[in-house]
């Protein structure tokens, strides 16, 4: 996993606790200085025509700026990406169209466009993009359709997942029409860390499933439905009003959002783990 506390610490941080080590600086000063470097300095922040980059996020967030491709010209994202794999970060740029997708994958050679998801993921090497498995990983998200048409938001959410470096696994068309299938599918749902869960019409299979788990269930609610759908407001309301005390629900289509949750998630208990092993091996 591609997960925060991997993450080298950065020049700035060093050199503040080379200078406190030697005496050169004081703890309060030194703390002064971690707490500006945490907020964002200058140095961060790199300017392009159109769009000021947040190199920083990596450090203060675990996770680099994610580009938001609706709306944008090709030529800004390029000038992003092109800012971010300078400094060895690999890029996401979601609802990205198909022909910005084409020229964006002229420029940069690693890269994988998933149609369905709208998702461009960029690498800043020769790294493998494809979405990580669940085999030989202990800690990963399931993402979930209620339903077959669902199936772009959960692209999306699992495409967020594999940059950040998150095992998923997905189980499709699950949803309350044929209850039988969510309950055959309960001893798979147990195993994640945490359940991305993607549900149009009236929105029911995430408190339906938030009752056979101990696990957080991030809902999200899809445009998929008829007219009282209302373009997934029904499922929204639905989802928000959940008896199921384990659900949070992020906005509609937002397989992003659900998936990033999801990812904060199981990159926590991986590092608790991780470190929690070092320390028997201590």
């Amino acid at each position: 996993m591609n997960l925060p506390s991997n993450q080298p610490p950065s020049p700035a941080l060093l050199q503040i606790l080379q200078d406190l080590a030697s005496g050169q600086t004081d703890v309060e000063a030194a703390a002064e200085s971690i707490q500006a470097s945490s907020i964002g300095s200058a140095a961060d922040m790199q300017t392009v025509p159109g769009a000021t980059v947040d190199l920083g996020r990596l450090a203060r967030c675990g996770f680099g700026e994610v580009i938001y491709g609706e709306g944008k010209s090709t030529d800004l994202m390029t000038q992003i990406v092109q800012t971010q794999v300078a400094v060895g970060q690999g890029c996401l740029i979601t609802r990205i169209d198909a022909t910005a997708a084409a020229q964006l994958r002229r420029v940069f050679e690693n890269t994988r466009y998933n149609p369905s998801a709208r998702t461009l993921r960029i690498g800043c090497g020769d790294e493998n993009l494809d979405p990580i498995g669940v085999e030989g990983h202990s800690t990963h998200v399931a993402v979930v359709t209620a339903g077959s048409t669902d199936a772009h938001v959960a692209e999306e959410a699992a495409e967020t997942l594999a940059w950040m470096g998150v095992a998923c696994e997905r189980i499709d068309d699950i949803g309350v029409a044929g209850p039988q299938r969510l309950l055959a599918a309960v001893p798979r749902l147990r195993a994640a860390a945490a359940i991305v869960v993607v549900a149009g019409m009236e929105g029911a299979l995430p408190a339906a499933l938030a009752g056979h788990v101990a696990t957080p269930v991030i809902a999200v609610p899809a445009s998929t439905g008829y007219g009282a759908n209302f373009a997934g407001l029904t499922p929204l309301m639905g989802m928000l009003t959940s008896c199921a005390a384990n659900v949070a629900v992020v906005n509609i289509d937002a397989g992003f959002k659900g998936g990033y949750f999801a990812g904060l998630i199981a990159s926590g208990i991986a590092n608790a783990k991780s470190e929690a092993a070092s320390s028997k091996e201590a």
